[in-house]
């Protein structure tokens, strides 16, 4: 259980519950019911020991556990019983407290994705050949709502949740507005391949599971843009990097006069990925946070990257999906006066947590477990960003004809105040976003 700062708004959650295929569960069995309380129990125990804060923020948490079992043993699904081990959970109002189910027995993919720009949740990506494409959906179109709810900031985290994991459906019902304020309403059907079963290891089945793993890496692997000297453009898809390839990263940095560093989407990762990248650009100690545990407070320190440290120009580029360590690393620079942040306020999920996982079962083995927050991180201002989030030294936000034409004003603003000319065009090609392969 390594400790980690990626909370539920993080689509690698989807990534945990696809190497192994649940199994079908059709109408509520007595067996069936019996495993979802098997689960309750398991998690809620494992809250009762790790929760960071043993008042668990004035929930009374027996209480509401007994409830949901209540609930349980009235449930008509499988998919009911298991909502309500994600609705207990959710009573913390914690990020970083979540309910892993079993996976499901399929691949499972929308075709589109959308996020929040200011105030307005926009669909930014269209996979090519996708129902959502052969139906007209476009970038930039406006989400007014996702089966009959109103989409917004506070809840668009739990939409993603319910429609990716939780309950994924075999179609959406969209509203949409469009560019020139047109509204129209889609139903974008899912591209749906169902996977073999878990004890099927056969060899197309192992290779199966190789091609899907390097497919994921491969996504959120580092990538460099380098404009001559005058500058360097360092994508972070998540904080998942070894200190030796911070270290190479920024001995690559140092031949440029400025660096932007772009956390936009990147939803947080390993608390060592960040000590790591907050040290590679100071040459004294920094402390980043305070580590707030259920008995102790714990400074938690950049690990300093001696002669691999990056002293030019610095901006870092967030946005709504920028969530825990990328909002961290951000804060960080703004506090210490390191650089400027451009972009969109950020996500404000900020906590560390473990992952506790479970299974049960013999014949077939059901494999579910949970994301629990272990520590609060107060940050050297003394405020945390739990629901909060980072405010932007400079807001820029794309428009919705920005993502219709694929232009990046936000990196372009960017590379300007660092002097260096870049068209919103240029800047949209210069890193553009790569689907991850289907199979």
């Amino acid at each position: 259980m390594c400790a980690n700062i990626t909370p539920l708004r993080s689509i690698t959650l989807i990534v945990l519950t696809l190497l192994l295929a649940r199994p079908a569960f059709p109408q509520l069995s007595s067996q069936n019911r019996e495993l979802a309380q098997q689960m309750l129990h398991d998690i809620a125990n494992d809250v009762r020991k790790h929760y960071y804060d043993p008042q668990f923020h004035g929930v009374d948490w027996d209480a509401k556990v007994l409830e949901a079992k209540q609930r349980i043993d009235k449930a008509a699904s499988m998919d009911m019983a298991l909502s309500e081990i994600a609705a207990v959970l959710d009573l913390l109002h914690d990020s970083h407290v979540f309910f892993v189910p079993p996976s499901h027995a399929y691949l499972h993919d929308y075709g589109w994705q959308m996020q929040m720009v200011g105030d307005r949740c926009l669909v930014v990506r269209v996979r090519p050949t996708s129902d959502a494409e052969v139906k007209g959906m476009k970038p930039g179109d406006q989400v007014m709502g996702i089966n009959g709810f109103r989409v917004s900031r506070d809840n668009l985290w739990k939409m993603e949740y319910f429609y990716n994991v939780l309950r994924p459906q075999p179609a959406l019902r969209v509203d949409l507005g469009d560019t020139v304020g047109v509204s129209r309403q889609l139903a974008i059907s899912a591209k749906v391949r169902l996977m073999n079963r878990v004890e099927d290891f056969g060899p197309s089945n192992i290779w199966d599971l190789v091609r899907r793993s390097e497919n994921a890496e491969n996504q959120l692997r580092p990538r460099v843009a380098e404009l001559s000297d005058q500058l360097m453009v360092l994508k972070l898809p998540e904080f998942v990097v070894s200190g030796d390839e911070i270290g190479s990263l920024a001995r690559k940095a140092r031949k440029h006069k400025a660096l932007i560093v772009d956390l936009r989407g990147n939803p947080g990762g390993s608390v060592e990925t960040l000590q790591y990248m907050v040290g590679s650009f100071f040459q004294q100690k920094v402390k980043i946070a305070d580590r707030v545990e259920r008995d102790a407070t714990k400074p938690l320190m950049a690990k300093p990257g001696h002669e691999d440290v990056f002293l030019g120009k610095l901006i870092v580029l967030v946005d709504s999906r920028s969530a825990s360590a990328s909002e961290v690393f951000a804060r960080t620079i703004q506090i210490e006066k390191r650089g400027a942040v451009l972009g969109d306020h950020t996500s404000g999920s900020v906590m560390e947590a473990k992952y506790y996982s479970h299974e049960s079962g013999a014949d077939t083995v059901t494999f579910f477990g949970a994301s629990i927050t272990d520590a609060d991180l107060i940050m050297t201002d003394g405020q945390s960003l739990e629901h909060v989030g980072v405010t932007p030294d400079e807001i820029v936000l794309p428009t919705p004809s920005d993502f219709k034409k694929g232009d990046d004003p936000v990196l372009a603003r960017a590379a300007e105040l660092l002097g260096v000319k870049l068209s919103p065009e240029q800047a949209g090609k210069l890193l553009p976003y790569e689907w991850p392969h289907e199979y």
